[in-house]
């Protein structure tokens, strides 16, 4: 198995978190650190990894980030989002916690509409490629919902916060074949 995944880097959601990624979980998990990280951290990494080429943001060597972009469900106009993920066999998992709020994400509602996607690694244009996305149900969501959980501690109170509101969706995003 190739460590890129259409130019994303595969990670494993098994792997013992890090202090630093435990950290993290715990200041993202709490409703300060949440709000915090949604309107400031968040756009910002975004524009650092355009200026930089990816080089710099706030995740670096926490959580691996990707940019995805993806063309707005009712603009058609395209839209990017600094996001986490990991990988599960061929597909890079995305999970549409929206930071434990009552609605699904943006970014959700335009890759329902609209699956066809780019995805860059840490940002870096050079480093990314063509996905398709599709959301997983019942056994398959449950199981990629456990490993987020395990591997970002956020996740379980992101999943607490919406219990009875809405659950959270969990996209695999396949490369697309050429």
């Amino acid at each position: 198995m190739a460590d890129l995944l259409n130019g994303i880097p595969r990670v494993d959601p098994t792997r013992k978190p890090t202090l630093m990624r435990r950290a993290a979980g715990w200041i993202l998990s709490t409703e300060l650190g949440s709000a915090l990280h949604r309107h400031l951290m968040a756009p910002a990494d975004k524009r650092l990894m355009h200026l930089t080429g990816g080089r710099v943001h706030f995740g670096r060597g926490v959580m691996p980030l990707v940019l995805l972009r993806t063309k707005g469900a009712k603009s058609g106009v395209e839209r990017e989002v600094t996001l986490a993920y990991f990988t599960d066999g061929d597909d890079v998992v995305l999970i549409a916690s929206n930071y434990g709020q009552a609605k699904h994400p943006a970014w959700y509602h335009n890759l329902i509409a609209n699956p066809r996607c780019q995805l860059f690694a840490e940002g870096n244009a050079n480093s990314g490629g063509v996905f398709v996305a599709r959301p997983t149900e019942c056994a398959d969501r449950d199981r990629l919902y456990a490993l987020v959980e395990q591997y970002a501690s956020n996740f379980s109170s992101y999943a607490a916060h919406t219990k009875g509101i809405r659950e959270i969706p969990v996209l695999r995003l396949t490369p697309e074949r050429q």
